[in-house]
């Protein structure tokens, strides 16, 4: 009798989780069910950003369809209402149902709506799974949303986006290369305060201005301002913040933040923190038949959690490391049905990097860079290691953090080879040169376009894809970064890579002629 796996969740992970059955689902060992609320296709949500301003198609975004996963019952439009845990089955909202002898949670997360005067909720979305808010307000989170974005920046419209993190930052850059006009409001003094310090915001910050992107600091927006047009329908006009501000455009966009989808896990009785809350071997802590992986999975030990209120930790908020947990569960369900040894459990090897895409600026950040080099040091106490380089005139800016001469953090802005080798050295805990001036030098113009890193060192972060790897798929004939992510999955994730891999791709080219 064949294991049944049903997989709650058609993005990206739930997709390569599936992928990563097949094995077992040829040979007739498993069957495996994947349930997506959305009528489309699953797609990569990462890059819908670029699905919105036109810098990518819809087909780009595909991750797989059905004949793409030989075996596998993929159902588009199969919204789940509940978790039967005693009779392990799956009821959806067209009353049928789904057995499972294991289920995966792969239902991500949803975007945080703050509240805000005016704006109304106007009931569930296509999907049944989020609600649809006035008319010219979105979240940015599917292909709907994609659209009304596009429909605006087509023609040139102003787009006010609340929120200065990395996605909110990313898909203003993207907005203003699109020939939009977008305004990013936000509640501190500096944008993405989480991956930057004082000296590499200052530096993006210019470089906005310098592009188009207009920024607006120290906003607490309270409220939306609505007009009702002929036809009656109330449509977003401007956000208006408490000190009187008035920030008008013809779409505003949520950029505050994502929140586990734990909703269906909490309704059937398991343990939730920051998501739904999963040993090392990505088992939930109430279930031993329920598993959880990506945006929704809180991993914590419960032999030292299990009696707190409060979990620490939570989701990483990056694809890469739900697309390892996929592979991970997928390997250690294969290993338990061949009964062999089941490893220690779930350890991500590669500790996230942050690298914001977009053509106006490189930015790379990844650990704590919080630190001042000159700041005093309390008695008794040993500060990191810090070396700042800035050019404010010329838009670079790199700062390093060691403790023992091991990478603990960086930032680099406007300096993309500097950045490709710090986050080889921090993804390997390595020690920094001792002449840290050898890592400016590789942006000069006239560097080899690879770091000395060499082919061993890890280029796509979120797929863990080698320079090695990719030069091997270059030399087989793969001539665009299309292909090379068809031959390695290089560049389908976040699509920060993309820019090294045209560069290898034209460095063969240039060696070939």
């Amino acid at each position: 009798m064949p294991e049944r796996i049903v997989v709650i969740g058609a993005g990206p992970v739930g997709i390569r989780f599936a992928e990563e059955l097949l094995p077992l689902v040829s040979d007739g060992r498993a069957t495996v069910t994947v349930l997506g609320a959305e009528t489309a296709d699953p797609y990569n949500r990462v890059l819908i950003a670029e699905l919105a301003v036109g810098e990518a198609t819809a087909s780009e975004l595909t991750l797989a369809t059905a004949s793409a996963l030989p075996g596998v019952d993929l159902r588009l439009g199969a919204r789940v209402a509940r978790i039967d845990r005693e009779t392990q089955r799956v009821e959806l909202a067209d009353g049928s149902t789904v057995a499972y002898d294991r289920l995966v949670l792969a239902t991500g997360a949803r975007s945080i709506i703050p509240s805000l005067d005016g704006l109304e909720t106007l009931g569930p979305d296509s999907t049944g799974l989020d609600t649809r808010l006035t008319a010219g307000v979105c979240v940015l989170r599917d292909m709907a949303d994609a659209e009304q974005v596009r429909s605006v920046v087509e023609r040139g419209g102003r787009v006010v986006v609340l929120g200065a993190g990395v996605l909110g930052i990313e898909l203003a850059m993207l907005l203003a290369d699109a020939g939009a006009i977008p305004s990013v409001a936000h509640f501190g003094p500096m944008p993405m305060p989480r991956q930057l310090d004082r000296g590499s915001a200052s530096i993006l910050s210019t470089a906005l201005a310098s592009a188009g992107v207009t920024l607006v600091p120290h906003t607490r927006a309270e409220g939306v301002i609505g007009v009702e047009g002929d036809d009656g329908v109330r449509r977003f006009r401007a956000l208006a913040s408490s000190d009187g501000k008035r920030i008008e455009g013809d779409l505003l966009v949520l950029s505050c933040g994502v929140r586990a989808r734990t909703e269906l896990a909490e309704a059937a009785g398991l343990r939730i923190g920051n998501g739904v809350l999963v040993d090392s071997s990505l088992r939930s802590w109430s279930d031993p038949r329920i598993f959880a992986i990506g945006d929704c999975a809180h991993i914590a030990d419960p032999a030292e959690y299990l009696h707190e209120r409060q979990v620490p930790g939570g989701p990483a908020g990056l694809v890469g490391p739900g697309w390892r947990q996929a592979s991970w569960l997928a390997a250690s369900i294969a290993a338990e049905l061949d009964d062999d040894a089941v490893d220690n459990g779930f350890v991500d090897e590669h500790p996230g990097v942050v690298v914001l895409k977009g053509e106006l600026v490189d930015i790379a950040s990844a650990g704590d860079v919080s630190a001042d080099p000159f700041a005093p040091v309390p008695v008794g106490e040993i500060s990191p290691g810090i070396a700042v380089w800035a050019d404010p005139e010329h838009g670079t800016y790199v700062k390093m953090a060691t403790r023992d001469g091991i990478l603990t953090g960086f930032v680099a802005v406007g300096m993309p080879r500097a950045a490709a080798e710090l986050s080889v050295l921090y993804l390997r805990g390595g020690e920094l040169p001792a002449d840290r001036s050898l890592l400016l030098r590789l942006d000069d113009p006239d560097a080899d376009a690879v770091a000395p890193a060499g082919r061993d060192a890890t280029l796509c972060i979120c797929n863990a894809v080698t320079v090695g790897q990719i030069e091997d798929a270059i030399d087989d004939g793969c001539s665009s970064v299309a292909e090379v992510g068809d031959c390695t999955r290089a560049g389908t994730g976040c699509g920060g890579c993309r820019a090294r891999i045209t560069e290898l791709l034209h460095a063969h080219a240039g060696a070939v002629a």
